[in-house]
């Protein structure tokens, strides 16, 4: 019953400042977002791709204002590409993309965004590694699997995420899976209206093994978002009736959450691929996060109570 709160929160100029202004929030922060610029994220890309797993990075903010704000997000991913081409980790370096952090709500907004978005495509394709558009709230999703289908003619390997909890989603992984997409799949984490989405648990997760049977017996590249052990075991099992080798699927986690789970799941040989967010513009991802996961929100409440 918090997630909505927590999520509303999110929005909040007035709990921004309280929240980013509290002694204790930087090293829980810390937790989920391991540094504000390249430099500091690039020593922890080295040390989890030396582990054996895969990253996808997401230069976090959202909420632009101006044309000039998308363009400096561009510049942010192509910064980003510069410094992964140095460490030529190829597909094992991907990247999120946020196309609302691109210019999508602005005024021609959709245009706009896919000009900014296609140059960061192609600096990865250079590279050799991809992106992979994440999905934001319903009212979005038109705009980005049109430009997800646009990037694609030229891109193919550029993916895109859909969220199990809204009602739309099924026929979307058809489509998807039919066109031989790669495609995120997540439970779904904005605030949205009952006429779009279902609003209880056990609902999205049911949803989401619907969903992620289509994927599996798709022809394109699934890969799972969740930390649900019990989501994961069946992914498994699902691939296996599938016929799905190893490499033909992945599992992505959120950085700094089930970081054991990471790992055995790399040792069993899957490809595990962690999303791992940085940035001064924290704030929103951060919240989303507590929202997401009853644990996270305790988390970070036993660390206030430990410092005060």
């Amino acid at each position: 019953m918090l997630g909505p709160v927590i999520l509303a929160a999110s929005r909040s100029d007035k709990m921004r400042r309280l929240i980013s202004a509290a002694p204790v929030t930087k090293p829980v922060v810390d937790r989920f977002i391991p540094g504000e610029t390249v430099d500091q994220v690039v020593p922890i890309i080295r040390e989890l791709t030396g582990k054996g797993l895969e990253v996808t990075m997401d230069v976090v903010g959202e909420d632009i204002t101006t044309p000039e704000q998308a363009t400096a997000a561009r510049d942010a991913y192509l910064d980003l590409i510069e410094r992964l081409k140095q460490l030529d980790l190829g597909t094992k370096a991907e990247m999120s993309i946020k196309l609302s952090m691109f210019g999508q709500a602005l005024e021609g907004g959709h245009e706009l965004a896919l000009a900014n978005v296609r140059p960061v495509v192609e600096a990865a394709a250079a590279i050799g590694t991809t992106v992979t558009l994440d999905a934001e709230d319903h009212t979005t999703l038109d705009s980005m699997f049109a430009i997800h289908e646009e990037l694609r003619k030229d891109f193919p390997q550029t993916g895109c995420v859909i969220q199990a909890y809204l009602f739309r989603t099924e026929a979307d992984a058809r489509r998807l899976a039919e066109s031989g997409s790669r495609v995120r799949l997540v439970k779904g984490a904005y605030k949205e209206p009952a006429e779009v989405a279902y609003q209880q648990k056990a609902e999205t997760d049911k949803a989401y093994v619907r969903i992620l049977k289509i994927l599996m017996e798709g022809e394109g590249y699934p890969m799972i978002g969740s930390h649900d052990p019990r989501l994961i075991s069946i992914a498994q099992e699902l691939a296996r009736k599938a016929g799905r080798k190893l490499d033909e699927y992945e599992f992505q986690m959120l950085y700094g959450i089930r970081s054991d789970e990471h790992l055995r799941l790399a040792a069993e040989g899957h490809r595990m691929r962690v999303y791992t967010a940085y940035g001064t513009d924290w704030y929103g991802y951060f919240m989303r996060r507590l929202a997401e996961k009853p644990a996270n929100l305790l988390f970070f409440a036993r660390s206030i109570l430990t410092k005060g």
